[in-house]
């Protein structure tokens, strides 16, 4: 199992939902904490509310000035989470440019630009953790999701080429594949949302994949199943059933 204590985690989209329950979890296991986001704000509020350290680093993931400066700030790590995401459903006959393009750019290029300030360090030294969340959308495109589940299949497969590379070296990869977490993203959603948990239950399935040696991790277990087992439909059926 591993062990957090002491440990310097960069938790990137911490200010709110998933990141800032995962921050409790990691900062109770002993970690410290850096913490960023946009919201400079609610980063500080959520640093004060933890029991044990964490600084306060501000990123914009779409600015690679931003991210060059956050990585400067944070220093040294063991471990980075990729956490920052960016949602809003639409089908394709009421496409929105904007929000396409800035779910890509937070969700997919900014764990890019992130990961290339922290890759090499990491393969440097030949250690550290790197832990990205993905989604159980990104399985297979579905209806109303353009650039979310695109962007999330990106990172998914990014995070697979990752832990290639890396399976054999000092450097644990890991991705987190959630479903519908409480936040207020999916609050957009108009329809009905399957298993939908707390974020904090999310963070705890979390957390404890992390403790673990295991590549992957995709919850809820039977929500994920019937997403996974997509992939292996003929064409004609899955978009007749979806």
């Amino acid at each position: 199992m591993r062990d957090f204590k002491s440990k310097r985690y960069w938790l990137i989209g911490a200010s709110e939902g998933l990141g800032a329950a995962l921050a409790h979890e990691l900062s109770r296991a002993g970690a410290d904490l850096i913490l960023s986001a946009r919201n400079e704000e609610a980063l500080h509020a959520l640093a004060e509310s933890l029991p044990g350290q964490a600084e306060v680093v501000p990123i914009d993931v779409r600015d690679m000035g931003s991210v060059e400066r956050a990585a400067q700030a944070a220093g040294s790590l063991d471990g980075l989470v990729y956490l920052a995401g960016v949602y809003w459903p639409f089908a394709a006959q009421a496409w929105h440019v904007e929000q396409t393009i800035a779910m890509c750019d937070v969700n997919f290029t900014g764990a890019a630009r992130v990961l290339g300030q922290v890759v090499p360090q990491f393969v440097a030294k030949d250690s550290g953790h790197i832990v990205i969340t993905g989604s159980i959308g990104g399985f297979r495109g579905l209806p109303s999701a353009i650039g979310y589940n695109a962007s999330k299949a990106g990172v998914m497969t990014l995070a697979e080429s990752l832990y290639c590379d890396l399976r054999q070296s000092g450097v644990s990869v890991q991705l987190v594949n959630p479903g519908f977490i409480k936040t207020r993203l999916t609050d957009k959603n108009k329809f009905n949302m399957p298993y939908i948990m707390p974020p904090e239950q999310a963070a705890k399935i979390m957390l404890a994949h992390m403790q673990s040696h295991r590549f992957k991790k995709s919850f809820p277990t039977f929500f994920s199943l019937l997403f996974r087992a997509a992939n292996f439909l003929p064409d004609w059926l899955y978009y007749r059933i979806f």
